[in-house]
């Protein structure tokens, strides 16, 4: 790769997403904005997704420039070649156990290289476990947290929630029974919450349940690092990041980054993907064929799983609405078998559908033929469609999409909610509104709104572009 002189000194990030789709994505966005700014960059997957993503990408994906690496640390659960996202709970008890141990090792392999010294590490927030690394190596570390600040704010809250008593639930009918519909009204920086509007791990008997500890103990480590950075702009959660600040003071709000990327000039850099499944690009041939803002583009993202029936109800819900649709559907959506759509449905919608197993969301969510997003609601999914002035119909799986949704729905007016228990005429009836409705044309209104917000912030000058601008110089600042 060519060797660089240790005389030149170069600042040094080793940049670490906890090992999702959602996290790996907006992590080497930022890892490339880092670059751009006149960093090194060695950029860590595990063994794992570095073997999907060479697998989705090609075996030159990942060869980087000299100053741009791509290294492994094992993952510590049992090899597989599954090309699936991970059990995430399996997932983050071993990258808290397993994972300390390697990266200390790759930390100190770097450091006896060719390469410039480490100066300072860049990490997922719940990738914690590298913050003891840090403080080994003596070595300043920010975290990145990839939610939403919503979504963060409510995760600081899990600790009170406990002490408080309103989890672990007493019985796991309290998910269906009204419970949940319980107000919030003590979280700074958040108004009117409900139960069902914190993110879903505190829907759980358990008081050792893996998820909810793991969440306290990811958020009670904030406070270690030299900074927290988010992937969302002032303007959209201003409430959210002012109570942020109290708790951490140094919060920077750098997104959305997809709108950053803009600042990156370097051609070979922009293009290194880490899609980890293979991306059909045909979808955006079959939207060029459509009609401006005609098409349904329907993708619950990454992680999401969901039962037979409720995959049949949303096919038949979109064949009822008469839309157009463009359909993400991942081989391993359906839990526990393979996703089958019904014979008659495929041939009911085959002239204005089509459905792929995995595509370039960005660039579909900016193609003039969508006109709205049914979404799970993840932060990347809900930042891509703010960017693209897209409104959405959210139907969260877990975690804080239940946060997102919520703020989607009712702070940004940009989406409408779909029961969990997805029924098809619901389906027709809000693709309908979305598409043709006065409800629609208003939530398009305000995404197109905060489109132009979001634009403002990362442009030169606006508050994310400052904002990086501090971060730089606070990690400058050793």
């Amino acid at each position: 790769m060519g060797s660089i002189s240790r005389t030149e000194q170069k600042l040094h990030a080793v940049c670490i997403p906890y090992p999702a789709q959602g996290h790996v994505n907006p992590m080497l966005k930022l890892a490339k904005l880092l670059h751009h700014k006149g960093f090194f960059i060695t950029f860590v997957n595990t063994d794992y997704n570095h073997r999907r993503l060479l697998s989705s990408r090609g075996a030159a994906s990942l060869d980087g420039l000299p100053d741009f690496r791509f290294e492994t640390i094992p993952d510590g659960l049992p090899p597989s070649d599954a090309d699936a996202t991970q059990d995430i709970p399996s997932l983050c008890v071993s990258t808290t156990t397993t994972c300390l141990e390697p990266f200390c090792d790759l930390l100190s392999k770097i450091n006896s290289s060719e390469a410039p010294p480490v100066t300072c590490i860049v990490s997922d927030g719940v990738m914690s476990f590298t913050l003891k690394a840090a403080e080994q190596f003596r070595l300043p570390e920010v975290l990145f947290w990839t939610t939403s600040a919503c979504g963060l704010l409510a995760y600081t809250q899990y600790r009170d929630l406990v002490e408080k008593g309103y989890t672990p639930l007493q019985d796991m009918r309290q998910v269906t029974d009204g419970y949940l519909e319980t107000t919030i009204n003590w979280i700074p920086g958040m108004n009117n919450m409900k139960l069902r509007d914190i993110p879903s791990f505190i829907r759980t008997t358990d008081p050792d349940d893996v998820m909810l500890n793991f969440l306290i103990q990811e958020a009670a480590a904030i406070p270690k690092a030299k900074a927290l950075i988010l992937n969302t702009f002032d303007a959209l959660e201003r409430d959210s990041l002012d109570a942020l600040s109290a708790m951490f003071p140094r919060v920077y709000s750098v997104g959305p980054l997809q709108l950053m990327m803009d600042h990156v000039l370097d051609q070979h850099i922009k293009s290194l993907s880490s899609s980890l499944w293979k991306e059909e690009s045909d979808c955006l041939k079959w939207l060029d064929t459509m009609e401006p803002e005609s098409v349904v583009y329907v993708n619950f993202g990454s992680i999401t799983v969901m039962t037979a029936d409720q995959m049949t109800e949303f096919a038949w819900g979109l064949a009822k609405s008469g839309k157009p649709f463009l359909w993400i559907i991942r081989p391993d959506i359906v839990a526990g078998e393979t996703a089958m759509l019904p014979a008659e449905f495929v041939a009911e919608t085959k002239d204005r559908s089509m459905l792929v197993s995995w595509c370039p969301q960005e660039r579909v969510l900016k193609h003039p033929a969508v006109g709205g997003f049914l979404t799970h609601c993840g932060w990347n999914s809900t930042s891509e469609s703010i960017v693209s002035g897209v409104p959405v119909i959210c139907w969260p799986f877990f975690a804080e999409q239940q946060t997102n949704c919520r703020y989607s729905c009712v702070e940004w007016g940009i989406g409408m909610e779909i029961d969990n228990n997805v029924k098809r005429d619901e389906v027709d009836f809000l693709v309908r509104e979305l598409m043709d409705g006065e409800k629609g044309e208003k939530m398009k209104e305000n995404a197109v709104e905060w489109k132009r917000k979001a634009e403002e912030a990362a442009a030169i000058g606006g508050s994310s572009y400052l904002n990086l601008e501090k971060l730089v110089e606070e990690l400058l600042l050793q």
